[in-house]
C-alpha cells in the first residue's frame, strides 16, 4: 500500500488497504479511549490534590510509561511475523500512545539501550528533552505572535 505524502510523494508502506485499515481503526479506537483516560485521571488526580504542582500529568506520565514497559514487552515477545497485530496496535500505540506520549519515548529508550545502543539511548533522551523544551518555547512564541 502507498501512502501520499505532501508534495504528492507516495511511500510504500507494504501489506494490503485492508490490513492498515484495521489496524488504523485499532490505533484510533486506542487513543480515543487513552487520551480520554488521560483527562479523566488528570482531571481527579487535580481535584484532590489541588493544581498547584502537575501532579496529574506526572502520574499519567509515569504509570503509562510502566505500562508500556509491561505490555510493550508482552506484545513484542508474543508477536509472530504474519500474525494478528490488534491486540499491540489497540494497547500499546492505541490506548498507551494516547494515554501519554511520553511512555513511547520512554519505552524506545530503553529499547536502544537494551540492544546495546547505550549512548544513542542517553542522546535521544536529552535530546528529546531539549529539543521539545525548545519547541514548546517557539511555539509559545509563535502563539502570542499569531494572537489577536
Amino acid at each position: 500500500m502507498f501512502l501520499r505524502l505532501p508534495g504528492a510523494r507516495r511511500v510504500w508502506i507494504g501489506g494490503s488497504a485492508e490490513m492498515h485499515m484495521e489496524r488504523l481503526f485499532w490505533i484510533f479506537l486506542g487513543s480515543g479511549l487513552g487520551g480520554v483516560a488521560r483527562f479523566a485521571l488528570n482531571g481527579w488526580v487535580t481535584t484532590k490534590v489541588g493544581g498547584g504542582f502537575p501532579w496529574g500529568t506526572l502520574l499519567v506520565n509515569v504509570s503509562g510509561s510502566c505500562l508500556i514497559g509491561v505490555f510493550g514487552t508482552l506484545v513484542a515477545s508474543t508477536s509472530r511475523p504474519g500474525g494478528a497485530q490488534w491486540a499491540g496496535d489497540f494497547l500499546v500505540i492505541g490506548i498507551l500512545g494516547g494515554f501519554t506520549t511520553y511512555s513511547a519515548y520512554s519505552f524506545q529508550t530503553l529499547m536502544l539501550a537494551r540492544s546495546g545502543h547505550e549512548l544513542r539511548a542517553m542522546l535521544y533522551a536529552l535530546g528529546t528533552l531539549a529539543l521539545c523544551l525548545l519547541a514548546v518555547a517557539a511555539g509559545a512564541a509563535l502563539g502570542r505572535i499569531l494572537k489577536p
